[in-house]
């Protein structure tokens, strides 16, 4: 290994998926612009066998939790959100994660330290003036608007942020103008290269069929009305396909098989080629969870939302329907009045929203923010 190889230190967690893909778009990116040059390891310090089970299975209670008491954790979340109980938050993240954060640096030795989960950076800035370290570490927010403040701790080098409204934020919670900068949400770099290929090629070679509109489906078990809303799709007398995506969640494919539908569908549990889905689909139904918003915007794919989470996902989808990249559809009679208005007069509303979907979309904000960490550390 040469002098100059560098280290790189991707920190994740498992609370929704949004923060491990966008640590996933990071580690792509990494590997094709400095793979030469760099190791790149990625760490879920929530993992660590040192961490109690309390906090760790909070990552897997997540699902639960939203799905079962929304405006619980809504209300959850508001509170947690103001200066004083930010403060105590991160004095018990501090407390909880100084040990395990600290063996995870002490094993890696990183030259270079990204994080897409929030509650991370309050102990490492404590670790970093324990230990005089001075490792260059990026936070990478993974929510449009609606963004928790804990976000915004001032011990990062640097915080890369997806929209104006985020950047303000973090300027008004104290970051100096030089620590933010607005590079959009990591995606999946496939999602650009992706851009090149022909969709009818793309179509062949995953069975589906070259002319009905392409609608796909990001199933998720936190949607209680998700099959009520493609069964209402389903009855459009437009020539349209589907692609339905469990997203690994085993009761919903069951559904999705054991359903007759009326259209072409093509159904899958849970796939490692969301890029490819979404240049073959004209649009997609799913909630509004980051991630998948920033994948379909990059995607220039437009939006039809059917459940919001309270908290950060209003944020998203408000940015969204805001801009008319996409609509709010919760009800089936809904979705089917939207789907039928974007696609009358050969679909012009819905190539107009396709447009808009395309312009806020950031589909190389992985490069942006790798070449950003490369530049700290040479």
């Amino acid at each position: 290994m040469s002098d100059n190889h560098k280290k790189i230190l991707i920190l994740i967690a498992d609370a929704g998926l949004g923060h491990r893909t966008a640590a996933e778009a990071l580690e792509a990116a990494c590997q094709q612009l400095y793979g030469e040059e760099s190791e790149i390891v990625v760490k879920n310090p929530l993992d660590h066998p040192d961490l109690p089970d309390f906090i760790s299975e909070t990552q897997s209670n997540y699902d639960d939790i939203v799905k079962a008491i929304p405006k619980l954790y809504r209300i959850g979340y508001d509170l947690s959100d103001a200066d004083v109980p930010v403060a105590l938050m991160e004095g018990g993240y501090i407390v909880v994660l100084f040990n395990v954060i600290r063996k995870v640096i002490d094993d890696c030795k990183p030259d270079l330290i990204m994080s897409t989960y929030p509650i991370y950076q309050a102990p490492l800035k404590i670790i970093f003036q324990v230990d005089d370290l001075n490792i260059p570490l990026i936070a990478v927010v993974t929510d449009l608007v609606t963004v928790h403040q804990t976000w915004f701790n001032d011990g990062v080098t640097k915080l890369a942020v997806p929209t104006d409204v985020v950047r303000d934020l973090a300027l008004e919670a104290g970051l100096a103008e030089d620590q933010v900068v607005k590079t959009g949400i990591p995606v999946d770099p496939k999602i650009a290269e992706l851009k090149n290929r022909e969709v009818a090629e793309i179509r062949r070679s995953l069975d589906w069929e070259e002319e009905p509109i392409g609608i796909l489906v990001a199933g998720s078990p936190r949607v209680p009305n998700m099959m009520e809303i493609i069964q209402a799709l389903d009855q459009s007398d437009h020539n349209i396909q589907f692609g339905l995506v469990a997203g690994g969640h085993d009761p919903l494919y069951d559904q999705f098989k054991q359903t007759k539908w009326r259209h072409p569908a093509q159904i899958y549990n849970f796939v490692d080629f969301m890029p490819e889905l979404m240049r073959v689909a004209d649009l997609i139904v799913s909630k509004a969870g980051g991630l998948i918003v920033t994948e379909s915007l990059a995607s220039g794919l437009p939006l039809m939302f059917v459940h919001v989470l309270p908290g950060q996902e209003r944020g998203n989808a408000d940015f969204v329907v805001d801009h008319d990249a996409g609509a709010m559809c919760e009800t089936p009679e809904t979705a089917l009045e939207t789907l039928s208005r974007w696609l009358e007069n050969d679909q012009a509303q819905l190539n107009q929203v396709a447009r808009n979907a395309e312009i806020l979309g950031q589909p190389e904000a992985a490069h942006e923010i790798v070449k950003l960490g490369w530049q700290l550390i040479n």
